[in-house]
């Protein structure tokens, strides 16, 4: 495998403002691809966001701030990518958690968390893959979760949403396994489900778990682990992005329809 195997290909990645979509958008960077980060970012977030992109190693970088529960705005959003390049890695990061149980969720909190972490990626699939398959290689990375996988109480939007993503990652896998060839690198969609993750997504839970603890982090982080996450450990999001760009590589061509726990053991229970 070489250095800068993505060298003269681009990605795009949905959410990649912070946390797990940033970490993404720098490995594959490091790999020589130009970078289409999005997010919704204050002008300083997004040019910050574009200095570490670069300085990772992107060629070119722009940062799209569309509305994903918009499919007017997504429209919008592909339109502006065909007009910059044409996209060889799509990494549906993106994504939205509230809390509820099924008798609080209202509709609007259903639509809106069913909108961002799985129609966005539906119909951002549904525009990138064809011309994926016409050039042979394309990869697709969602960002699902473990409760991909496995539920847990006072989630039901959430974990809808990423069985659903899941779901969804499956059938598009199937529609696009024969496009391209091994010497082109053919066509993967493949999720990766993280556990618990340093990120801002998880610091409502964390702090709810500290105020049981008089306010210490470590601890409430040390609860919140032990009682899913076997390895009792956090994942960086930098560990997400060396596993985006190991599907990337050409040698993976035959990985494809996969979820990948990066769990600690939550899913082997």
């Amino acid at each position: 495998m070489t250095n800068t195997p993505l060298k003269n290909r681009t990605a795009f990645v949905t959410g990649s403002a912070q946390g797990i979509g940033l970490a993404v958008a720098k490995s594959l960077a490091g790999a020589g691809a130009n970078v289409a980060l999005h997010g919704l970012a204050t002008p300083e977030q997004a040019e910050t966001a574009m200095a570490e992109v670069r300085a990772a190693g992107a060629p070119d970088v722009i940062f799209l701030d569309h509305d994903l529960s918009n499919a007017k705005a997504i429209d919008a959003m592909l339109k502006a990518l065909r007009d910059w390049h044409e996209v060889d890695v799509l990494v549906n990061n993106a994504g939205m958690q509230i809390t509820t149980s099924i008798a609080d969720a209202t509709a609007e909190i259903w639509d809106a968390v069913i909108a961002v972490n799985l129609s966005a990626p539906f119909h951002i699939m549904r525009d990138l893959l064809p011309d994926m398959a016409t050039r042979g290689f394309g990869r697709v990375i969602n960002i699902a979760s473990v409760h991909g996988l496995v539920a847990s109480i006072d989630k039901a939007p959430y974990v809808s949403s990423k069985f659903g993503l899941v779901g969804l990652s499956r059938v598009a896998a199937l529609e696009y396994a024969a496009m391209g060839s091994k010497a082109s690198g053919g066509i993967t969609v493949n999720c990766i489900c993280p556990g618990w993750t340093e990120t801002s997504l998880i610091q409502p839970q964390v702090e709810a778990r500290a105020a049981r603890f008089g306010g210490d982090r470590d601890l409430g982080i040390a609860d919140l682990l032990a009682e899913k996450q076997p390895s009792k450990r956090t994942s960086d999001p930098s560990e997400i992005g060396e596993l985006c760009l190991w599907l990337c590589h050409r040698a993976a061509h035959n990985i494809t329809g996969t979820s990948i726990p990066i769990d600690g053991g939550w899913t082997a229970q």
